[in-house]
């Protein structure tokens, strides 16, 4: 099968923050072949820009015909351009080829210094614009494209969608709040995407990020509003990896490596889960597990949803006085147990694996003697409208006992209502540990 082939016309960042490097490191981590037309060279780091010097136009310009005359790219995101000549010459190109056109107007570094001459605004309106299938403007760009302030960022959007482009994907990343709110902007509407905000002093390369993921997305056939959500979880997930771990003494880049990280991770989550499984069904278990069975989960790094946890699809059954597995660990396999882990992550990302058992009293007091650290939660206090959301009152269970705790438990211990089972919910950071303290609790 054919490479998707992608290219990005935009500065080079020594540091590898953001540019080009950045670029192609997002293209190849999404699976692209990635290509570069150089348009400037940055002196930069995590401290901040200290200069740049543009590429001829006419560089720039044969650089680009390069890439259509032996390998032409699908997909073309454009970053920092620099000046007049540069932004006309790579119009007159793609106004000939007119591949699939993502244009991140790179004109402010995140310490705040101009990236774009003052000058090669209307060219930049007037002729690059109109090729984008989308442009992707943060606010300070939406600005300067609009010439005025922003006082309402869907009506930015909108204002900006009358440049030209064929959509808008308006950043919320610079307004304030606890969620950053990202617009797409299309003729047929407005479309709003949602993230947490990942607090500290990360975020170096967002843009290229968010530009460059964007591309490949759409490069691979998704629809705007499915390409802007991945792209979007693409950056979340790259400042979450920089928010542990942060690269370099002023603002961090992203990781985006822990999306390699956590493809790696999918084979050790379902290979630890076969071997924890294995060894809790080598003890006379029976007593452990439920009415309704166990299941054993395990979450990748940064799980965000069911289909990132995996269990056994057909739960854990008692046989005789022990249990076995029934089929093979697959990930999107148990809701409730991944509701569980989803809802210990939130609080501790470490806590990535949880197991679920029979409730009885004789088990809280073997787990208080081995000191493991119990929490509870009643569902008569569950909201009436928690109660109404099928599948919604574990994950509030369990936000309810780590928010009041502070930490995440050992145990948590729900003593069911009618219809609903009492039930130990059992977890820690790997399977191992989990099936582990489960066994502490048998006589």
């Amino acid at each position: 099968m054919a490479r998707l082939v992608v290219a990005t016309i935009a500065g080079s960042d020594p540091s590898g923050g953001a540019g080009l490097q950045t670029d192609l490191r997002v293209f190849t981590l999404l699976g692209a072949f990635g290509q570069t037309v150089i348009t400037a060279l940055t002196v930069q780091n995590s401290l901040g820009v200290k200069g740049w010097e543009a590429v001829p136009a006419e560089m720039v310009r044969a650089q680009l015909e390069a890439l259509f005359e032996d390998l032409p790219p699908l997909a073309i995101k454009t970053g920092m351009l620099a000046q007049t000549e540069t932004v006309l010459a790579v119009a007159d190109v793609l106004e000939r080829k007119r591949p699939l056109l993502v244009v991140d107007p790179v004109m402010v570094a995140k310490g705040g210094e101009p990236l774009l001459k003052e000058e090669a605004l209307v060219a930049y309106r007037e002729r690059l614009l109109p090729l984008a299938k989308v442009v992707t403007p943060n606010l300070p760009e939406a600005e300067v494209l609009l010439g005025k302030r922003i006082k309402s960022p869907q009506e930015a959007a909108q204002k900006l969608l009358e440049l030209g482009p064929e959509a808008v994907v308006l950043k919320g990343g610079h307004a304030p709040g606890e969620e950053v709110e990202d617009i797409l902007a299309e003729r047929r509407g407005l479309f709003s995407f949602r993230v947490p905000r990942v607090k500290g002093n990360v975020g170096h390369g967002t843009g290229c990020t968010f530009a460059a993921a964007l591309t490949v997305f759409l490069a691979q056939g998704r629809s705007l509003c499915e390409a802007v959500a991945q792209a979007q979880e693409f950056v979340y997930l790259g400042l979450l990896g920089a928010q542990k771990a942060p690269l370099g003494r002023g603002i961090s880049p992203l990781d985006h490596l822990v999306h390699l990280d956590r493809l790696k991770a999918r084979f050790e989550v379902l290979e630890a889960l076969e071997k924890a499984v294995t060894h809790f069904c080598e003890f006379p278990v029976r007593n452990l597990i439920p009415e309704v069975q166990s299941n054993l989960a395990y979450a990748l790094p940064w799980a965000r949803g069911p289909e990132e946890v995996a269990a056994f699809p057909g739960r854990i059954v008692a046989v005789g006085e022990r249990a076995q597995p029934v089929g093979c660990p697959t990930f999107g396999a148990s809701r409730h147990v991944a509701n569980v882990v989803l809802a210990a992550m939130r609080h501790d990302p470490q806590m990535r694996s949880a197991l679920n058992i029979r409730l009885e009293e004789p088990f809280l007091e073997r787990a208080q003697r081995f000191g493991l650290r119990l929490g509870e939660f009643s569902r008569a206090e569950e909201p009436p409208e928690i109660k109404a959301k099928e599948g919604s009152t574990l994950a509030w269970g369990v936000d309810l006992v780590c928010r009041r705790l502070g930490f995440v438990p050992d145990l948590i211990v729900d003593r069911g209502e009618v219809g609903k089972e009492p039930m130990i919910r059992v977890l820690g950071r790997d399977p191992f540990e989990v099936v582990e303290k489960a066994l502490k609790l048998l006589p």
